[in-house]
């Protein structure tokens, strides 16, 4: 009896290997940060050899630490990073350019023409997300547009496409195995959600060739073997989601109804909507969770783009503190942030504004300012993000949340989660284990090879470290929530509007 599941969680500061017992709980792990890129200002990209060296580094130092032998684990399932844009030569598997990274504005020109053009109706109705520089489609034709016949090779099937799932899958496989799943599909604008397949109008409208394009699997089967001398013996690679659907089944949000946010680099809720898409009237994303056994779960999206990257900010673009963990201490050294706001728009504003011109702002502060309340405002911003979003879904699901699961770096942070309970009026509940996505890709590929038997034998292992309750007054509440999306309104439509050659 193999003894474990391998997950490896490509994210977008570092890559982590996970194994995972029969129990949901972790046995070892191994993480590795990687360089960030950034050519000039809301442009973000990653080298995908920094990408795939980084995760087989850990993937290698898991077993290695563990004394795992490769015939130990049933399988390994992959989670990503999502809209992270790859293109690689099919002969070499070597990458054409850099890794244009989710957070990157870099296509905001082609989005502004796509919606000039009035596309961007097609484009919701069909993949249910907005015409944003966030998702893959505009950045592939970015590539395609600006890099001399490469649009050429591409039409001639010498140049593949993937989100980065995709690419270490083909990396893995040793060249074998073009494919992603059907939650990383759904991210890119080219993927009809209710068809299900690659669709040719959106292809057209962002001129991609087809031939780039891998192929949709469900996000739990066995899309192949890792090469023989990747870890002395294949092993079944049987699970893709990207990252923040992974986490949501990880946190094992089975029900309809059942939510999630995680606090990452970013901020991401998703509520399981079930068999049926819903179609946003408030600017969030229709999105598809996973796909198991024919199967398919439908989310409803909000997405935040800068969260646990705000405290990056404050280490390294301020200074005030010298470890991203000392910023806990710093805003508890005062008792409110004595009405400062910090609205982290570094990249634009994502769900549900979607202004790729809002640009980072702090009002409030005065003489009696201290690093102290600027920390603690921009520590309550994934909060009142978070809010942002909780009433996005209300209006559009039609009901009022129960509780929210919590997972991710920050929802460590006690202080964050009981004002997070407070804005909200409602419970917030932290699992034991807080590595909800890598978990989530571990699930998936173990129902596969039948590691775990069924959904109800993955539910049991959900168990509740912590709940929060909220105390804030609701006067005081909505008090708050109104300076704050005051506060949003100034950072609006701040940076001049950039139009790109097409």
């Amino acid at each position: 009896m193999t003894k474990f599941v391998l997950a490896l969680d490509q994210g977008t500061t570092s890559s982590r290997a996970i194994l995972f017992g029969h129990e949901g709980r972790v046995h070892a792990v191994a993480q590795q940060e990687f360089p960030q890129i950034l050519p000039s200002p809301g442009h973000v990209e990653h080298n995908p050899e920094d990408i795939w060296q980084s995760q087989l580094a850990v993937a290698r130092e898991v077993l290695e630490k563990s004394r795992t032998a490769a015939t130990d684990v049933a399988a390994i399932g992959i989670t990503n990073q999502r809209e992270t844009t790859v293109l690689w030569e099919r002969d070499t598997g070597k990458p054409v350019a850099n890794a244009i990274v989710w957070q990157s504005r870099i296509s905001a020109g082609i989005c502004e023409r796509l919606r000039a053009d009035g596309l961007e109706p097609m484009f919701r109705r069909k993949t249910g997300l907005v015409v944003d520089a966030y998702f893959s489609g505009t950045k592939i034709k970015h590539l395609l547009d600006t890099i001399p016949g490469l649009r050429a090779q591409a039409a001639a099937g010498k140049i593949l496409f993937g989100t980065v799932d995709s690419f270490l899958i083909w990396r893995l496989s040793g060249g074998r195995t073009h494919v992603t799943d059907v939650s990383n599909a759904s991210r890119t604008l080219l993927f009809n959600i209710h068809t299900q397949e690659w669709d040719d109008e959106l292809l057209q409208a962002l001129e991609v060739p087809r031939a780039m394009l891998p192929e949709v699997r469900s996000s739990s089967e066995v899309y192949g073997q890792t090469a023989a001398e990747i870890f002395g013996a294949p092993v079944p690679i049987a699970g893709d989601a990207g990252d923040q659907q992974a986490a949501t089944f990880g946190q094992a949000c089975f029900e309809v109804g059942a939510a999630k946010n995680t606090y990452g680099t970013g901020c991401f809720m998703l509520l399981n909507t079930g068999e049926k898409p819903v179609e946003s009237r408030n600017n969030l994303l229709t999105t598809i969770g996973w796909k198991i056994g024919g199967k398919t779960t439908y989310c409803l999206e909000g997405s935040v783009f800068i969260a646990g990257a705000v405290v990056q900010w404050l280490r390294d673009g301020l200074g005030i503190i010298k470890t991203s963990g000392e910023v806990e201490q710093l805003a508890a050294s005062v008792p409110d942030t004595d009405g400062v706001y910090l609205v982290p728009a570094f990249v634009g504003l994502g769900a549900p504004y979607w202004d790729p011109y809002a640009r980072g702002t702090i009002v409030g502060l005065t003489r009696g300012t201290t690093a102290g309340h600027i920390a603690r405002a921009a520590v309550e911003s994934m909060a009142f993000q978070t809010r942002d979003l909780v009433e996005a879904m209300r209006k559009d699901a039609e009901l009022n949340l129960a509780e929210l699961k919590v997972d991710g770096g920050a929802s460590i942070n006690h202080a964050l989660m009981q004002l997070q309970a407070d804005l909200l009026g409602t419970k917030v509940r932290r699992p034991v284990v807080a590595e909800t996505t890598a978990l989530g890709a571990a699930y998936l590929a173990g129902l596969a090879v039948g590691f775990w038997k069924d959904l109800a034998d993955v539910a049991r292992n959900w168990a509740l470290d912590c709940e929060f309750t909220p105390q804030l007054p609701a006067v005081e509440r909505e008090e708050r929530y109104r300076h704050w999306l005051r506060a949003v309104e100034r950072s609006r439509d701040w940076a001049p509007h950039e139009h790109t050659a097409s």
